[in-house]
């Protein structure tokens, strides 16, 4: 899921949300603030959940992002629970909020049932943020071959979210020379998601060098997390190389140190054409 999918607004209060276990689980203290308009939603939580113990096993610990920019372990229910939370609590807001959670969670299943809307979503958000067509039907191919390989190792059990991390920054290493944190860094890069701030090019390789690496992992039936590591560093290696051959004959890197923080990438493009 994408940086911009994991915040959504209901009458203009802010609610953080996760991608787990193949559903949206939300804060409970953003429910909370939203409902009652608290100035101190986390002390409600703490008395309603003290009142009503068993609202406690409804709950799943996630981590989601705090004001300070940092992640914590924050009380979340997915669309369900959510229900049930909502029934504890006295708002003239509670029927509004349910027909808005229940529209949220009937998105998402149309999705499901059908990915072209969700690819849809996508292209119109991109376009939003200024990216130029031809930048975004190279992100979101991208972001499906992304998807065919993680679904593969899936597949193949490698279920870890640290071991999901390492092969690709194997990839990556392989690719472009860099980690995927060092990439952020050298593009000046926080908390932004890397790849909407590549340029064509390196999108092109970083999608080669994950689908060389989907194939590779196929081809030789690969299994468990250092099998599948094995087939990173070879897929990673035939797109290095091929980086390589293209910087010699072009006259200069694929890798930029460049963003879309302050310039965005449409505008650029025009710029540089």
């Amino acid at each position: 899921m994408q940086e911009d999918n994991k915040l959504i607004v209901f009458q203009d209060r802010k609610i953080r949300r996760i991608w787990q276990h193949e559903e949206w689980y939300f804060s409970v203290v953003d429910i909370i603030g939203a409902l009652t308009d608290s100035t101190n939603p986390n002390n409600y939580w703490k008395v309603l959940k003290h009142r009503e113990s068993q609202l406690v096993t409804i709950c799943n610990q996630l981590k989601l992002p705090s004001i300070d920019g940092k992640y914590y372990k924050t009380d979340c229910v997915n669309t369900q629970n959510a229900f049930r939370l909502i029934q504890s609590i006295p708002s003239k807001k509670a029927e509004p909020f349910k027909q808005w959670l229940a529209k949220v969670g009937y998105e998402r299943v149309q999705e499901i049932e059908n990915p072209e809307l969700a690819q849809e979503r996508m292209k119109q958000l991109y376009e939003q943020k200024n990216y130029s067509k031809e930048w975004i039907e190279k992100r979101l191919r991208g972001i499906a071959i992304r998807q065919e390989l993680t679904d593969e190792w899936k597949d193949r059990g490698v279920n870890l979210s640290i071991e999901y991390a390492i092969l690709t920054n194997e990839i990556s290493i392989a690719t472009f020379g860099k980690t995927v944190d060092e990439y952020k860094k050298y593009k000046n890069l926080k908390r932004e998601n890397l790849r909407d701030h590549m340029t064509d090019m390196e999108l092109i390789f970083s999608m080669l060098g994950e689908k060389v690496t989907t194939e590779i992992t196929r081809s030789k039936d690969a299994l468990k997390f250092h099998a599948c590591k094995n087939a990173a560093q070879e897929g990673g290696g035939v797109a290095g190389n091929a980086r390589y051959d293209a910087e010699a004959k072009i006259g200069k890197p694929v890798v930029s140190g460049g963003n879309y923080l302050t310039e965005p990438e449409k505008e650029k493009r025009k710029r540089l054409q």
